[in-house]
């Protein structure tokens, strides 16, 4: 079998699945994709078991037939080439002879038959939603996923399906991220359903800002997210999501409403004198003002004063900065408010100007 393909063609796509190749290389042909053409298609697979994504390519290549390939190793070579370089591809049993000008590259392929396939069993809901809206749900909270945590169902994003809405919840314990958006959907009994981090990190690669729309297909065991030249399917976290509607606290009669950027800017002034490991800041709220006290072992001190609008009582309140920050760091609108009950609640923060997103950080004792 022999094709030719455009550099330029192929190089995007490959950028594109090389996340999902395995790199523990617990089998070697997940080391590899899998290249499928027919005449005016190329398809593309990778994946590690868990996680598939499939991309094609239009291209007249009056050919039918798979192979594949070390998914690095074309990459590499790809990124090499000169732009609008042409590849030859010419396969000889085991080996794949690749020609570009005067390069040549010979890399070894393995059995297109044996390369593993995610099949999707029956589904129990599929809705369509603008790439825009679901980047922008899952940008808004995957950062709060827990990181190789024991509590597995952690190490992942809530997906939550109920009558014209979705919502997207992610938690580590100490924080928690909420967003929602809707959809058109009728179903009787809310759905959901815990996507891998790694899942949530390659279909955020995968989405677009714009308005085109995806089809999400939901299944007992999977997820598939499919638009107009790629299909993406992730396995699901078999474990039961924590009651996060008991997290949140309610909102305060006297909230905090601050600057996102001044407060942000004084809180990592005030994080330089922190204690390194536990990241610990305690926060005073007092009449129109909000004060940042840290310290770390040396005895060195750090205080930010800030003009806030508050007129509720004193409250003093310890907080890992770090979590604040994270959180700053992904509202967007000019100001944000702040509400915390009392020295032992839970703080909650909201945009300004986008009531369907709340974050929760939890109080550290310091």
């Amino acid at each position: 079998m022999k094709f030719n393909i455009n550099r330029d063609a192929l190089l995007p796509v490959l950028q594109t699945v090389s996340g999902v190749v395995d790199r523990r290389q617990t089998l070697p042909i997940l080391s590899n994709i899998l290249m499928n053409i027919e005449s005016d298609t190329l398809t593309i697979t990778a994946t590690d078991m868990e996680v598939e994504l499939i991309v094609a390519i239009d291209v007249q290549l009056e050919q039918t037939g798979e192979l594949t390939l070390p998914a690095r190793k074309l990459l590499d070579i790809c990124r090499a080439l000169p732009q609008e370089a042409k590849l030859q591809f010419e396969v000889k049993n085991d080996r794949v002879l690749i020609k570009s000008g005067k390069s040549r590259f010979t890399l070894a392929s393995l059995p297109a038959q044996e390369y593993p396939v995610i099949d999707i069993t029956e589904t129990v809901a599929s809705f369509n939603i603008k790439q825009k809206k679901l980047e922008k749900l899952l940008e808004n909270t995957q950062f709060a996923m827990a990181q190789q945590d024991v509590r597995y169902y952690l190490n992942g994003l809530l997906l939550e399906i109920s009558n014209n809405k979705i919502r997207t919840v992610a938690t580590d314990g100490h924080r928690l991220a909420l967003d929602e958006s809707e959809i058109q959907l009728e179903i009787d009994d809310p759905i959901q359903i815990i996507v891998p981090r790694k899942g949530i990190t390659e279909l955020t690669r995968l989405l677009q800002d714009n308005n085109s729309e995806i089809e999400i297909q939901i299944s007992t065991n999977h997820i598939r997210v499919k638009n107009e030249n790629s299909c993406f399917t992730s396995k699901l976290i078999d474990g039961r999501f924590p009651d996060y509607q008991r997290v949140i606290p309610e909102l305060s009669e006297t909230p905090v409403m601050a600057n996102r950027e001044e407060l942000r800017n004084s809180l990592t002034r005030a994080s330089i004198l922190s204690n390194e490991k536990y990241r610990g800041v305690r926060i005073i709220f007092d009449s129109n003002s909000l004060r940042a006290l840290a310290h770390n072992p040396e005895q060195e001190e750090a205080e930010e004063e800030l003009e806030v609008d508050y007129s509720g009582a004193e409250i003093e309140i310890g907080f890992n900065v770090s979590y604040l920050l994270d959180t700053l760091s992904i509202i967007k609108s000019e100001k944000v408010k702040l509400s915390v009950l009392d020295p032992n609640s839970s703080c909650l923060l909201l945009p300004e100007d986008d009531s369907s997103c709340q974050y929760v950080v939890m109080p550290m004792r310091l």
